[in-house]
């Protein structure tokens, strides 16, 4: 497990810290602000933050440091952190691939690497995990954590206790990991790793509503309250692809018509349109296809669009988030048949609810990874649950 602490910081001096990480940089009236402290408690609290190096002064982009209280009459430079002082490697497993990536404590990608899986063992997972932790940290200084993501259950963030895309029950992966590269480990749920990343350092930063729907192999479904992830015992079972779209779209695996999963799916797609065209076709295939006005392949990414408008507006009508993130592989879907899934959310709506704000994050197997490293900072920062 990953016990390590960002520093041992009091309730405030940590929450200066954590705030500066997150949104910075920022003045210390912003932080004072923000944090509701005088400005006498915030120099205090921060002035040891900034002699032991963990906070930083930096100039303004502009070069102007006078962002404070003009009446102080001297100029007051922004406080931030050096995102550079730590680095982590996330990495994503699916089926077949290990995706990793090198971050900076900010989360900004460094450098990125795959390998494949060539046994689902996750004896012979371990060893590409270490030589991808290899080579990764080749590209920076010390790694402080490895964060781990798989499609599956982690509730403990040590051990895998399902991954359906492995064939996994029951495996300490975080220990092995550890055992393998001796850095500290953590593991958690894919989609809960994405949803985390977009939390701190992406389109959910700074609201305290938001929900995160995933397209690819399968079909996610994450959401912020009041600032915190909601969780629960069924976190990592995939049940949003249980959620019935249209009456009649295909059977998915577990025998559910019209389903996310057998709508949704980028492997559900590719089947459908297989079936059509008579011919063995992927999914960025069918969505040229359709985009060159192909009939059979317009209908089925026209069916799916209106499903995943529907499941938006189900999403909106629920939970009624400031936003709803799309993220995924599976997201170009959106730039193929906009027009679809608006009509649907539309359909699915009260026509005085005010318009579903939804913010598409393309992307590839490296946005999964990246929120992977988002959990070991996380933990890292905050310590182990």
């Amino acid at each position: 497990m990953l016990t390590a602490n960002w520093t041992p910081l009091s309730g405030a001096s940590h929450a200066i810290a954590l705030d500066v990480l997150i949104n910075g940089p920022l003045s210390r009236a912003e932080l004072a602000r923000r944090l509701d402290l005088s400005a006498g408690s915030l120099t205090r609290l921060a002035r040891p933050l900034v002699d032991a190096g963990l906070l930083v002064e930096v100039e303004t982009h502009n070069g102007d440091a006078r962002n404070g209280d003009p009446r102080l009459g001297r100029p007051e430079k922004p406080l931030d952190v050096v995102p550079t002082s730590h680095h982590f490697i996330g990495i994503k497993l699916t089926g077949d691939t290990a995706y990793g990536v090198l971050t900076t404590l900010r989360a900004e990608v460094v450098a990125s690497q795959d390998l494949p899986l060539i046994d689902a063992a996750p004896e012979a997972v371990c060893a590409v995990i270490a030589e991808l932790v290899a080579r990764l940290s080749a590209h920076g200084p010390t790694v402080t954590a490895v964060g781990i993501s798989i499609g599956g259950q982690a509730p403990d963030h040590a051990t895998v206790l399902a991954a359906p895309f492995l064939r996994w029950h029951d495996v300490p992966l975080a220990a092995m990991v550890e055992a393998a590269t001796g850095l500290p480990t953590v593991v958690e749920n894919d989609v809960i790793a994405l949803t985390e990343a977009e939390h701190w350092f992406g389109a959910g930063r700074g609201l305290g509503r938001f929900a995160v729907i995933t397209i690819g192999a399968g079909v996610g479904f994450s959401l912020v309250i009041r600032g915190h992830l909601s969780r629960g015992l069924d976190a990592g079972l995939g049940l949003v692809g249980h959620v019935p779209l249209d009456p009649a779209g295909p059977v998915c695996f577990a025998g559910h018509r019209g389903c996310s999963t057998a709508m949704l799916t980028m492997p559900s797609i590719a089947a459908s349109a297989s079936v059509a065209l008579r011919r063995q076709v992927d999914y960025d295939e069918v969505l040229d296809l359709a985009l060159a006005g192909d009939p059979a392949a317009e209908r089925i990414v026209a069916d799916a669009a209106r499903a995943l408008g529907r499941l938006i507006a189900l999403a909106a009508n629920m939970t009624m988030p400031e936003r709803v993130v799309l993220s995924g592989e599976g997201v170009r879907l959106v730039d193929v048949a906009r027009q679809h899934i608006a009509a649907a959310i539309a359909a699915d709506r009260d026509p005085a609810a005010s318009p579903v704000d939804f913010d598409v994050r393309r992307g590839d197997f490296t946005q999964w990874a990246r929120g992977a490293a988002v959990i070991a900072i996380q933990t890292y920062v905050l310590g182990a649950d």
